[in-house]
């Protein structure tokens, strides 16, 4: 017997006649799962302090100043450009072949593509590097798949509540890690002052750091790691299923397993359904999923414009709308905002969540990103008034920084929201890496665009409006995704623990 889709109003969290007790968080899995997404966070965060000091070495704006914004974007945005690319391939094999081999896969291209990056001098050197990191890296929809698939809907906000630790711990360790490791034979004369390797290759030791810890993380997988997907495939019986299926042509778009069996003659895809294994592409292309999908772009393009802005914000000179600090005091603040992300997310979000609900968090952490926007012209105004960096100056960086952890509350939710879409768990795979394809489109726009933005903003000729256009732009692209966040349900869609019987 197969159990059908529950409607779309229906709640994700059951609200039945006898509320079902919180099931214990399966720790010994769960904790190792939470520190191998520390691996991304990490190789990802440990470039920003030294990224414009490394555009200014690699000499590809010929001393231009107000270049290096556009240089910096668009070697962040290359990692998601060709993540977007590959990140549906890996998430659906993993629906198939099991989470574990592609984890592994994932991490290993985040270990070879940080010793590169380390060894690059040029910038398109850099940029090849970043561009096999993303390429290589499948791991942020598979994780989160796993995840939901080791709890259930009583445990399911707590776990998310849990998972920006690894996020903000990348986001403490990787800019400091960043900061105080570049250029060692500068930093550190007296321990690393005679070697030519650093002098040559000023950022490898920061890059080593993630890598190694990436190669680390694969070896745990490996002997620790407990597959999730019930019966995976081998490779060969996945191309030999994938390429021998017809096509569907799906009368309705919420299809239920019981359609999706009526609507194909194919013997074999038929007993794929029912015996619950994951549903074919286009039928995952159903309006709960799309919406969740492009609620997760809009908040991670509103998201990666605040992140790529704000250290090229921070060193660039005051006189030219920034705030001129060097790269440590960068990864100081920096790490100081993922410290303090990881605590509050930790103690309030399942708390906030509960007492709120998912869709006004939601909003609430998206709207805290305009202000957050307009704080970036008034702590130069004071920059610029104070002369030096007073204590004024101080308290409105601290002020921005604990505004925009706001916005990772939004995370969370959208994560419910993602987890519920999906019409059944051996799916979910499937469903993240769709809406994992659409933030890294998002992540390969927002960076190069904000800071191109930033620089054309800051312009001396032009100076558009007095150095603030980005800071308009960018509040209006939050307008938009508020717009888009309030088309979400106010509560989650229902999603089956097992929905064959």
């Amino acid at each position: 017997m197969t159990a059908t889709i529950s409607d779309e109003e229906t709640p994700l969290l059951h609200e039945q006649q006898h509320k079902k007790a919180p099931t214990p968080l399966p720790w010994a899995q769960f904790t190792i799962l939470l520190v191998l997404q520390l691996a991304e966070p990490l190789t990802s965060q440990v470039i920003n302090p030294f990224a414009p000091q490394f555009i200014r070495d690699s000499g590809i704006t010929h001393g231009d100043e107000t270049r290096v914004g556009y240089y910096v974007g668009l070697m962040q945005s290359i990692f998601f450009a060709t993540q977007a690319m590959t990140v549906l391939h890996w998430s659906r094999l993993s629906d198939h072949l099991g989470r574990k081999p592609i984890i592994m896969t994932g991490l290993f291209g985040l270990s070879l593509s940080m010793y590169s990056f380390g060894m690059s001098t040029t910038y398109w050197g850099a940029v090849l590097s970043r561009s096999l990191n993303g390429a290589l890296n499948g791991n942020v929809g598979v994780l989160k798949s796993m995840v939901a698939e080791i709890t259930d809907s009583t445990n399911l906000a707590q776990a998310y509540a849990y998972l920006p630790i690894a996020w903000a711990s990348g986001q403490a360790l990787g800019p400091a890690i960043g900061g105080y490791l570049s250029r060692p034979t500068e930093q550190f004369p007296d321990v690393f002052g005679n070697s030519e390797f650093l002098k040559e290759y000023p950022y490898f030791l920061a890059c080593a750091v993630p890598a190694t810890f990436s190669a680390v993380a694969w070896l745990v997988t490996y002997l620790f790691i407990h597959e999730t997907v019930s019966h995976p495939l081998s490779l060969r019986s996945f191309i030999k299923l994938r390429t021998g299926k017809a096509n569907l042509q799906l009368q309705n778009d919420d299809a239920s397993q019981d359609t999706l069996v009526e609507a194909t003659d194919d013997i074999s895809l038929k007993k794929d359904i029912i015996e619950n294994k994951p549903f074919p592409l286009k039928a995952l292309l159903i309006p709960r999923v799309i919406m969740s999908a492009f609620n997760y772009a809009c908040l991670a393009l509103v998201d990666i414009t605040l992140r790529s802005v704000q250290p090229v914000f921070f060193a660039t000179p005051v006189e030219l709308g920034g705030l001129g600090l060097p790269p440590y005091m960068i990864g100081r603040i920096l790490s100081i905002f993922g410290i303090l992300n990881g605590i509050i997310q930790i103690f309030f979000f399942a708390k906030v969540h509960n007492r709120f609900g998912t869709k006004r968090v939601y909003i609430f952490g998206l709207a805290s990103a305009l202000v957050v926007f307009a704080s970036f012209p008034v702590i130069n105004l004071l920059a610029k008034v104070e002369q030096e960096h007073s204590w004024f100056v101080w308290a409105a960086v601290g002020f921005q920084i604990v505004t925009s952890i706001i916005i990772n509350f939004s995370y969370g939710c959208i994560f419910i929201y993602i987890t519920a879409s999906s019409p059944n768990k051996a799916s979910l795979g499937t469903v993240n890496g769709l809406a994992q394809v659409g933030v890294s489109i998002m992540r390969t726009i927002g960076p190069a665009t904000a800071n191109s933005l930033f620089s054309l903003s800051i312009d001396k000729q032009h100076h558009y409006l007095g150095g603030n256009l980005v800071y308009v732009v960018l509040a209006f692209i939050a307008c938009v995704s508020l717009i888009v966040a309030d088309r979400l349900p106010s509560k989650a869609w229902t999603h089956d623990d097992d929905l064959s019987s």
